[in-house]
């Protein structure tokens, strides 16, 4: 298969491996900010293959983990009511909330269904027009098209029934708000999938402000083995900046009429971030003139903000504060059958990578 065995080659892995420690001198703390990059680190020892000078850490890069919990919350105040049916992508459905998830309610009566595909939500609308149909949008610049797509053919189909619960957030002003908040890296393992879509020049502000170098990857082991190296050089010339690894998916601009679509349907906000806090313009919410769709406008959604439970250290491990192993939590009470937080639940959370590949 194309793009598979080319990309998972052990003498050109070996080569890579071996200029990454044949120039790299300074010590370096590179981080990803994608849940892909974390599994592919992971599952293919890539962290251990480095010189000990340099050191990987995982950020807030799955949409599921830096969901606050008040969304869920608010997701399972929706599924309770008999006139709703949720509708969601899978990963979310087992995310705990403050006292319970999508997955407990569906056990208890509530209509909750996963779709494949923000079109089916619309599908479902139009085949039950006596209930109201939810669908809780999350995710980064990758999936906000889609649920944009929704918006739009449910406003052209006039469908009265559907509505858009909005968690989507965008990536850059986070990967900034880590820097401001002391987060100590040198550089960052850029999303492919985001960049896809937003295109490079996104990060360009992260380079010139912060001095902080970025490399977009793709997420076969010579893709991030090669980004890292691109890291590396860019450390020891002392000369950060944006760069593409990634160019077989990645351009400069990024997909056009994807961010035509988004700038179309939704606008900025203030959101929350789990481990990093409220962070300014971070967030999507839908514009005035699709308001109709808005379910936090046409539900009552009032929900209690709730600590993280008591021991769990997802916030700091987004943040790169700690580690998985950091938390007293991980893989006793917490493991994957059994998650407590969401870093843990998410097939791309953190520690749910460093529990299925030892760390």
């Amino acid at each position: 298969m194309k793009y598979l065995e080319e990309y998972r080659d052990n003498k050109l892995a070996s080569n890579l491996i071996n200029e990454i420690i044949r120039i790299s001198r300074k010590p370096v703390r590179f981080m990803e900010v994608c849940g892909g990059h974390t599994m592919a680190i992971r599952k293919f020892g890539i962290h251990k293959m480095l010189p000990p000078n340099i050191e990987l850490l995982s950020g807030p890069g799955c949409p599921v983990c830096v969901t606050e919990r008040s969304f869920i919350d608010k997701a399972i105040l929706l599924s309770k009511k008999k006139e709703v049916i949720i509708t969601t992508y899978g990963d979310l459905i087992r995310v705990p909330g403050t006292a319970s998830s999508l997955d407990q309610e569906k056990s208890s009566g509530a209509d909750v269904r996963i779709i494949y595909s923000t079109l089916e939500a619309l599908k479902i609308a139009e085949e039950n027009p006596q209930k109201k149909v939810v669908f809780p949008g999350i995710g980064f610049e990758t999936t906000t098209p889609s649920t944009a797509v929704a918006v739009l053919n449910a406003k052209v189909r006039q469908l009265q029934n559907f509505f858009i619960l909005s968690a989507h957030k965008i990536m850059p002003p986070a990967m900034e708000a880590l820097i401001k908040g002391g987060a100590d890296i040198n550089g960052y393992i850029g999303p492919g999938h985001v960049s896809t879509i937003a295109g490079s020049r996104i990060y360009d502000k992260l380079s010139v402000d912060f001095n902080i170098s970025v490399v977009i990857s793709g997420f076969e082991p010579l893709d991030i083995l090669q980004s890292l190296l691109m890291l590396v050089e860019q450390q020891e010339k002392g000369k950060p900046s944006v760069d593409i690894q990634y160019k077989r998916a990645v351009n400069y601009k990024g997909n056009l009429k994807a961010q035509k679509l988004v700038e179309s349907v939704f606008e900025t906000c203030n959101t929350g971030w789990r481990g990093i806090g409220n962070v300014p313009d971070s967030g999507l919410k839908l514009k005035d003139e699709f308001s109709r769709y808005n379910a936090e406008l046409q539900f009552e959604l009032e929900v209690k903000e709730v600590p993280e439970p008591k021991g769990c250290l997802c916030g700091n491990i987004l943040s790169g504060k700690n580690k998985p192993q950091d938390c007293k939590l991980f893989g006793k009470i917490c493991v994957p059958e059994n998650p407590i937080g969401a870093c843990m639940v998410s097939s791309e959370g953190t520690c749910a990578a460093y529990y299925r590949y030892n760390f």
